[in-house]
């Protein structure tokens, strides 16, 4: 386990900003030119649909939130020769540790990197301006909805792309800091469950809008009526079944009974298979979806949140902590991470000692 002391000085002290050099690639209204001009900026189609799924958005949502509210710190590695062990001691962080992009709060900017990295797999910042020692200030999101690579391509991201294309013309590698997530991007790793989901929400709205009959007259004898007739004839038995609560026909007509209810019309139990896979697809525990799973499960805050983390979004936030790690960032010998105990703790910090107790979850039984 970790051991953290004073805060001291950083590795490297800031000094005074300098731009990013953009070299014979700028342009004015393509590449470098276009960043920050965010005519230029596009999420992507595939992505968008993708959050048209409920499912899929809640789960964005939820990681989203666990990335935005955790800040940033530095630390350096030494070792312990008594413990045989390394021990992490915090030291004095870069001012981009509480704001990437100067435009936008940490969370925000964190928010949209996670966004990049679930559903491409990848995301990148932009650098916007350099300390005099030549590492980054300042950085810009580039949507990776946005951004092409043509020595690589979907679904799998191998290794950081020396040939990135932003707006139609090539920005410079040495300029960006390239995040390639250990998870596929989950728009190219099932694209037919979303395209389930996506159908099925269709026929969930085209039977919501129908109306179906509660019942149907069938005519089984006499002359056959005609179109205007039956027409007429349905009239007068809605006007009846709606002023009293017993109606009379003759021997020609049949009083069916229609077998479809609001469930079977709304399709709930594929909707709800289909939910569960979406939750499959992120990662993320069924019931924070608020899908039951089957049989009686409690489940604490602490725990779901545990779950959270543990299940959804680690993989994540140790891609973003460890890229910005990498001597292209930070100084060697100097790491960055995520304050983890600021969220799995933060229920728990101004409480007394005596607490009602936690909150439970019930998951019911299908």
């Amino acid at each position: 386990m970790a051991i953290f002391q004073r805060v001291k000085k950083a590795a490297v002290s800031p000094a005074p900003q300098k731009a990013a050099a953009r070299g014979a690639y700028s342009n004015s209204v393509t590449g470098v030119g276009a960043v920050g001009n965010y005519y230029n900026y596009n999420e992507g189609q595939q992505r968008n649909l993708a959050m048209s799924v409920p499912t899929i958005s809640r789960a964005r949502d939820l990681m989203a939130s666990v990335i935005s509210c955790m800040p940033l710190y530095m630390y350096k590695e030494t070792w312990n020769d008594t413990d045989k062990m390394l021990v992490q001691e915090r030291i004095a962080p870069r001012s981009w540790t509480r704001r990437l992009d100067p435009a936008l709060p940490n969370a925000t900017t964190l928010s949209w990197l996670f966004d990049d990295l679930l559903f491409f797999g990848r995301a990148f910042l932009y650098v916007s301006s350099r300390y005099s020692d030549g590492l980054p200030a300042t950085f810009s999101r580039l949507p990776a909805g946005s951004v092409q690579t043509l020595d690589q391509q979907p679904p799998v991201w191998f290794a950081p792309s020396s040939e990135v294309f932003f707006a139609g013309a090539q920005i410079p590698s040495e300029d960006l800091i390239q995040f390639i997530s250990p998870v596929q991007g989950i728009i190219y790793q099932s694209e037919q469950c979303i395209a389930t989901a996506l159908k099925l929400e269709q026929a969930r709205f085209r039977n919501s809008s129908s109306l179906q009959p509660a019942q149907v007259l069938k005519q089984t004898g006499g002359e056959p009526l005609s179109a205007e007739e039956l027409a007429a004839l349905s009239a007068s038995f809605d006007q009846a079944r709606m002023t009293n609560s017993t109606c009379a026909v003759n021997e020609f007509l049949d009083v069916l009974p229609q077998a479809a209810t609001p469930d079977k019309m709304l399709l709930i139990d594929a909707a709800n298979f289909q939910a569960l896979e979406a939750c499959r697809l992120t990662n993320i525990p069924s019931y924070l979806a608020g899908i039951s799973v089957g049989g009686y499960s409690y489940v604490s805050n602490a725990g779901a949140r545990l779950d959270l983390w543990s299940f959804g979004v680690k993989p994540y936030a140790e891609c973003i902590a460890q890229t910005l790690s990498m001597n292209n960032v930070t100084p060697q010998g100097t790491y960055v991470a995520f304050d983890i105990d600021t969220y799995l703790e933060e229920d728990y910090k101004n409480k007394p000692e005596e607490t009602p107790a936690q909150e439970m979850v019930e998951n019911d039984q299908v």
